[in-house]
């Protein structure tokens, strides 16, 4: 019998924030996952390693976690107000199901080093020392971001001082600004409510904030559902039930948000929208074993990512919760303690993150500029991935 030798793609392997993935140029990519459509998605599934029954990714580049099963398609813009486009895919890992629906706020900071090391931006643009201001556009969501990435000696600076909960080591610190981060047309609040009542069966009405910025995001108050807010992944993820439960919660905010039409239909969206409980400061300890302090953050917040509770928190669901504490009378602002807010810090169950974003009232709806962020990124590996030649 025949079988198909192996090809190489050249590809980098790189951590943005709190997540990793294999990022590549999309003129290197096999012709035939040059365009959306199946083969690229059975080529990325490949690469990664799913779907996988045993749910590890042994097979791939993947880690067998939301955060690690990622990937990053980039490209010179066709837009002279952009330097690059930016288009992100979630590896489903027990599934063949790559996830389009949604951006990854934490690779974001990726992009702008890896676009400068691969020749997408013109060099006339980066200074011999100095910050490079890289404008992404990105392509899942049709958005502005914007990326100060370090510059020493004409290279990215990918060393330095700035620690981040969630990644172990130091790096070079990137703010990354997500200009205009509602989703759709400024349309933060697809119900045009700041709280409805969700209706959940088995669970109960619960009060939720259903908002579209960075993320599609459904938060809702954790004493509502026996939680505090300061759990950490064992507490969930160990938890069939409570994973059921969530994921119910999630099906039927992606309806009363209007991204599905059927319960049913959510699942095979799983990326988006994500589901997450907030709570009022309170003193815990993070899963590195460093002690949080009541008294050092606005309030506490846990996010759910393809299914579990992220082990920090995903950059995009950030956005969503600057954008929500900044809105006087959401879940969000109230567990924070109410009254305008342009910034929180809040407790995550690796540690903590400021974050900060400016709301106004114009015409009768909520609009946000931007929001911001301090992340964090570097190259792991380059070089080439390689899989069978029948894979896509």
């Amino acid at each position: 019998m025949h079988y198909a030798p192996q090809i190489k793609i050249p590809a980098t392997y790189m951590r943005g924030g709190t997540s990793k993935g294999v990022f590549f140029k999309l003129s290197d990519l096999p012709e035939a996952a040059q365009q959306p459509g199946v083969a690229r998605d059975q080529l990325l599934l490949r690469v990664i390693g799913s779907p996988d029954p045993y749910e590890k990714q042994i097979d791939g580049m993947g880690a067998a976690t939301s955060s690690t099963s990622k990937t990053v398609i980039l490209s010179k813009s066709a837009s002279p107000e952009h330097d690059v486009d930016y288009l992100f895919g979630q590896v489903s890992i027990d599934k063949p199901f790559v996830d389009w629906s949604g951006n990854c706020g934490n690779l974001s900071a990726a992009v702008g080093p890896f676009a400068i090391a691969n020749g997408l931006i013109d060099p006339a643009r980066i200074p011999e020392n100095g910050v490079a201001e890289v404008r992404i556009w990105q392509a899942n969501i049709h958005k502005t971001i914007v990326s100060r990435v370090p510059i020493v000696n004409g290279e990215v600076q990918e060393t330095g001082d700035f620690e981040l909960d969630g990644v172990t080591f130091p790096a070079a610190e990137i703010p990354v600004a997500f200009m205009d981060p509602a989703d759709g047309e400024g349309a933060i609040f697809p119900t045009g409510n700041l709280i409805d009542d969700l209706d959940v069966p088995g669970v109960g009405t619960l009060k939720a904030t259903l908002i579209n910025a960075g993320i599609p995001t459904v938060f809702i108050n954790a004493a509502d559902i026996g939680y505090t807010g300061a759990e950490l992944q064992g507490a969930i993820n160990g938890d069939s039930k409570a994973l059921d439960m969530f994921e119910n919660i999630r099906a039927h905010g992606a309806v009363r948000m209007g991204l599905v039409s059927d319960i049913s239909e959510a699942a095979n969206r799983q990326h988006t929208p994500k589901v997450a409980f907030v709570g009022p400061p309170a003193d815990y300890v993070s899963s590195s074993g460093k002690s949080v302090q009541a008294a050092d953050i606005d309030l506490l917040v846990r996010a759910l990512s393809m299914g579990k509770l992220h082990h920090a928190m995903m950059g995009t669901a950030a956005v969503a919760i600057a954008a929500a504490a900044a809105i006087e009378g959401t879940l969000v602002n109230l567990a924070a303690g109410g009254g305008k807010r342009n910034a929180v810090t809040f407790g995550h169950p690796s540690g903590s993150l400021r974050v900060g974003a400016e709301a106004n009232l114009i015409d009768g709806r909520w609009c946000i500029e931007q929001a911001v962020m301090s992340r964090s990124a570097r190259v792991l590996m380059e070089g080439f991935v390689k899989i069978p030649g029948d894979s896509f």
